[in-house]
């Protein structure tokens, strides 16, 4: 069995990514990882390299094809990451929603906690998180479309399960999609 997770950011993905893998004994990829150090390695925020994505195809194309050849190559792992439920269509596909405060407030409080965990930029206050968070989703959303005829990541009908994390805890979301998967099979 193959998992994509996608998500907003701070929803919970790489903790019930994690979750899953241990559970099933599973291998684990972390796309939003992979983007975070080649950023990184091109001396660029997360921001600065999504931004350059929108002119430049290529920012997207070495994790794109990471998650094709993956799932065209391997079973029984969990990617966790926007575009895997397009790139591995037969996967279990999904969605980590959650509302807007509760994802900044999650991603602040793991930016105070580690720091050096996440790519975003330096941010002097939540508000400027918040900034951060809503210009990423909205490059995202641009290059997808443009890129990949038109793809919303973000429809509600690209998923298996579609699941609001803004009020449950990472154990109670990694036991919804434990009941799901066992309805599933």
């Amino acid at each position: 069995m193959i998992i994509t997770l996608s998500g907003r950011p701070g929803s919970g993905k790489t903790t019930v990514g994690t979750m899953l893998a241990e559970h099933f004994g599973y291998e684990t990829y972390d796309i939003g990882i992979m983007r975070r150090e080649i950023a990184r390695r091109r001396g660029l925020t997360l921001a600065e390299y999504n931004k350059l994505g929108e002119t430049d195809p290529s920012t997207d194309t070495d994790v794109d094809n990471f998650q094709c050849e993956l799932g065209e190559t391997k079973d029984n792992f969990i990617i966790q990451g926007r575009l895997g439920f397009h790139f591995i269509p037969h996967s279990v596909k999904i969605f980590l929603d959650c509302s807007r405060d509760a994802s900044v407030a999650r991603i602040w409080k793991d930016l105070q906690a580690n720091p050096e965990t996440r790519n975003e930029g330096k941010f002097k206050t939540p508000e400027e998180l918040r900034t951060n968070i809503e210009a990423r989703d909205a490059s995202d959303v641009a290059r997808y479309a443009k890129y990949y005829n038109g793809l919303n990541h973000l429809e509600p009908a690209n998923y298996d399960l579609w699941l609001d994390t803004s009020t449950i805890t990472p154990e109670e979301t990694f036991q919804a999609i434990l009941a799901f998967l066992d309805k599933k099979s």
